[in-house]
């Protein structure tokens, strides 16, 4: 029996939020760079200023939104047996994406992210059980700038035969990417169909939507491409000063988008979710690492169930600059509240630095800090046979139960989390073992997973031909 979830809005509170929502864009408005996104919310009904490119978008045109968004959804995978309904019950996980460096495997040095680290990051994410969402950990700075999200695209579906979700920065890399994708699955019609890809659409904190993503997700919605829609509001510099306003914001942010998404495609599939941090008041950086964030991702997943829509969130974040202490404690924490509030998908491992940093033992060392929320999550299994009775009876006082069947049956019950990773062994043996930490046993997990084939690799053929569209979309998008 699942422990009770948490709750940070009550039912009243999660109804504010959305007419708070509600009144931000009716008054206040979202601005939308994109002319094709204008021209079809003011068909749809909303008020358009083509001068200030502002739109305010009254109610009626948002109920109706929620209602023809699909409430369920398959993510589909290149390997179907990863595929991953939603709504689940489940907490899984996903891969943080796009950090600009990455820790150098071998030689420990912070440097720029390469097509390898990707590589490397999905290959790492594929043997984690937990795990049903890959994400482009890195940029690509070995890529050309043109068609770099290509690169890291397609690079990402070939590493990982789990979903993969990844974006795009402009409208003519959409043809390219498509095909792509269609190879790797044998033909458009399974494309449109699988659902094994997916897009990550981010609103321009605050109130603002990108011109050139914004028309090349509306493009790959002919290929019923589903789009995980983030709003990334910072209570303090991207948006209001209070963890209550800035939730409203970034939810009025999200129902931006899912008007727009619907009104050119009606039926899209969606997923509602959010990437929210903290400004440090110090610096004015941001921060991911902080039970405000943790808050707040958790209020948003209960927004994105309260329109009983597939929901997922940011989280198992952290602001540390090295692996070690402050990443495994922030990562806990941020962790532990999305997943109590019924996230479906936890977008985050991998990566320290408040997502900028690419460390390929975090992946493992994240895995387990997953393993163990979902063990606190399943709670206390009360059912009749677990009172077990007869074995304190025949023990009685004093003694001790480990001769007892019960016991014998105890570490493959279930019931019991056995980490493989983290070190109990007496001090003596941790010792004689070498002194080895949380860090240097996920090290030595990681280095065994490179040293073997990858799973599920593509056919040589396919991936030429992948290698061909990439070609032409480094040589043709460049003129």
């Amino acid at each position: 029996m699942f422990f009770q979830r948490g709750e940070i809005l009550s039912p009243d509170e999660r109804q504010r939020v959305h007419l708070q929502s509600l009144r931000i864009l009716e008054q206040v408005g979202a601005r939308f760079h994109s002319g094709k996104a204008r021209r079809l919310l003011a068909a749809g009904g909303a008020v358009v200023n083509e001068e200030t490119r502002l739109v305010c978008i009254p109610p009626g045109m948002v109920e109706q939104a929620l209602e023809i968004t699909p409430r369920s959804i398959v993510l589909g995978a290149r390997n179907p047996h990863y595929s991953y309904a939603m709504p689940s019950g489940l907490t899984r996980y996903g891969m943080d994406g796009t950090a600009a460096f990455a820790l150098d495997f071998n030689s420990g040095e912070r440097r720029y992210g390469t097509l390898r680290d990707i590589e490397n990051g999905c290959r790492i994410f594929q043997q984690l059980e937990l795990g049903v969402m890959a994400w482009a950990p890195t940029t690509a700075s070995d890529a050309p700038v043109q068609s770099r999200p290509l690169h890291e695209f397609l690079t990402t579906a070939r590493s990982c035969s789990k979903h993969v979700n990844h974006e795009l920065h402009t409208a003519d890399q959409a043809p390219y990417l498509a095909e792509g994708l269609a190879a790797i699955l044998g033909s458009e019609d399974e494309f449109r169909t699988r659902k094994a890809y997916s897009v990550i659409y981010c609103p321009v904190a605050p109130l603002s939507h990108d011109s050139e993503m914004m028309d090349a997700y509306l493009d790959l919605g002919q290929y019923g491409m589903p789009v995980m829609v983030m709003p990334m509001p910072v209570p303090g510099s991207t948006g209001p000063a209070s963890l209550f306003g800035n939730i409203c914001l970034a939810n009025a942010e999200a129902l931006s988008a899912i008007v727009l998404f619907q009104l050119a495609h009606p039926g899209r599939d969606l997923l509602y979710s959010s990437g929210v941090g903290t400004l440090d008041f110090k610096t004015g950086g941001f921060l991911g690492g902080t039970p405000e964030m943790a808050l707040q991702s958790a209020a948003l997943t209960e927004m994105g169930r309260h329109y009983a829509l597939p929901t997922t969130s940011a989280g198992c974040t952290s602001d540390a600059r090295e692996p070690g202490a402050q990443a495994v404690f922030e990562k806990v924490i941020t962790t532990i509240m999305p997943a109590m509030a019924g996230s479906e998908i936890i977008i985050g491992l991998g990566e320290i630095e408040s997502d900028q940093l690419l460390v390929l033992e975090q992946y493992i060392v994240d895995h387990e800090i997953a393993l163990q929320v979902q063990r606190l999550l399943e709670g206390v299994d009360t059912a009749g046979d677990k009172e077990l009775f007869d074995d304190i009876s025949a023990i009685g006082p004093g003694g001790h139960f480990l001769s007892r069947r019960s016991t014998r049956h105890a570490p493959r019950s279930g019931e019991f989390h056995l980490s493989h990773l983290l070190d109990h062994h007496s001090y003596e043996a941790w010792k004689e073992l070498g002194s080895p930490s949380m860090y240097t046993n996920a090290r030595e997990k990681v280095t065994g997973i490179l040293a073997t084939p990858p799973v599920d690799a593509l056919p040589e053929a396919i991936e030429q031909e992948l290698d061909s569209i990439l070609r032409k979309a480094d040589q043709e998008l460049k003129e």
